[in-house]
């Protein structure tokens, strides 16, 4: 599910580049940006690159678990659904001399974020079924957690924005249970 939340994002803003700089090609990637090897992955040069540096439990969603049908005499019950934050990283990976470009389409990118914070199944058909929604949300970072991060992921900085994307609900769908829904109570009176 993770892989159809950040395509899903990165298929949209390529849909954007292609309609505001006729874009003859994709300009974003979802990639690594180096392989394990060290080396630079492929076909990140001259690309927005969308990548993955880290998820996490969402604490602050508030959510009722889900209900059976109380129409049915059996319920099956299933474990709640755990809803992720996916900390996505949206890095202007291009040479020297293109530079201002890099800049450009980051600028572009935010501006679209800004302006699109939110994708669900009304304003994006094509978003997987399995997703109800995808809400993106910028997070500052410190000078010292850039640092770190940037370590982490090759030790050279690129122009970038860090997203917090909220509301990745991963449900495996196992039933753990079965029960009894009471359909109708008869009470007697005591003489």
């Amino acid at each position: 599910m993770i892989d159809a939340a950040l395509g899903h994002i990165a298929g949209q803003l390529n849909q954007h580049f292609r309609r505001s700089f006729q874009a003859p090609e994709d300009l974003v990637v979802l990639s690594n940006l180096h392989e394990q090897s060290g080396a630079q992955a492929p076909a990140v040069n001259n690309k927005l690159v969308l990548f993955l540096c880290g998820i996490e439990r969402d604490t602050a969603a508030h959510r009722m678990p889900e209900r059976g049908d109380v129409r049915q005499p059996t319920t099956l019950q299933r474990n709640p659904p755990i809803f992720l934050n996916l900390m996505v990283i949206c890095a202007a990976n291009f040479s020297g001399g293109n530079y201002t470009e890099a800049l450009k389409f980051l600028s572009s990118a935010i501006a679209y974020f800004q302006s699109m914070p939110m994708f669900d199944h009304h304003n994006s058909r094509d978003m997987d079924t399995r997703l109800e929604r995808l809400v993106l949300n910028i997070e500052n970072l410190n000078n010292s957690e850039m640092n770190s991060l940037w370590s982490i992921h090759g030790g050279h900085y690129l122009p970038s924005v860090l997203y917090r994307v909220r509301m990745v609900a991963l449900d495996g769908n196992a039933v753990t249970g079965r029960s009894n829904t009471v359909l109708e109570t008869q009470v007697e009176a005591l003489p």
